[in-house]
């Protein structure tokens, strides 16, 4: 297996660079101080230190289990942006439907949005079709008869152990969560220090 970003293959470069993106992006809309310089690296500004000690946490803790990530808002964001430079993020996205879907109170809401969520996800060529089977399918259709918060219990297990058994590891190994948790790892030594990386001058 290659060990650094330059021995990667141009697809993976590319989706490696996509996921840098997409996550500073969500780390700058976040308010958590980071961008990224023209290393290419993650730096957490000296703004937010106590901020910064957070969320290093948080980073660190999205590795220890599958259901700490999926606790963290920073956590899922992350995720979902790495699920998307692999075109799968269709199971994360179900999987939070679900989440919403079972806080809603009102019969008549929870059924027409419980017959959306179908469409849009376990339907036969639905616009985002999960990858469960036949049978989940089936039933799923069938809970739709008699709509409950828990008629989608059985579509949504499938899809997050197969995120946990799938995406998640890959997540991991991703470059740019070691190297931001590398960075992390750094802040949680150093208190002290806030800046996890030196920009590059040029």
């Amino acid at each position: 297996m290659c060990r650094t970003l330059a021995a990667f293959p141009t697809t993976c470069l590319e989706r490696a660079k996509e996921f840098k993106t997409r996550l500073g992006i969500f780390l700058h809309k976040s308010e958590l101080g980071c961008d990224t310089g023209s290393s290419g690296k993650f730096e957490w500004g000296s703004k937010h230190g106590k901020e910064n000690r957070n969320f290093s946490e948080d980073v660190l803790g999205w590795r220890e289990s599958f259901d700490l990530l999926l606790s963290s808002k920073n956590g899922v964001a992350a995720f979902h942006a790495f699920l998307k430079t692999e075109f799968s993020e269709e199971n994360l996205e179900f999987w939070l439907a679900c989440e919403e879907f079972k806080k809603i109170q009102s019969a008549t809401k929870r059924a027409s949005r419980a017959h959306r969520i179908f469409e849009e996800f376990i339907c036969s060529e639905a616009p985002k079709e999960v990858n469960i089977d036949h049978e989940t399918r089936e039933l799923t259709r069938m809970n739709l008869q008699t709509v409950t918060a828990t008629c989608f219990d059985t579509a949504q297990g499938k899809t997050r152990t197969l995120m946990e058994k799938d995406s998640y590891p890959r997540f991991l190994k991703s470059p740019t969560y070691r190297d931001l948790a590398a960075q992390a790892s750094a802040a949680s030594a150093t208190p002290s220090s806030c800046s996890l990386a030196e920009p590059s001058h040029t």
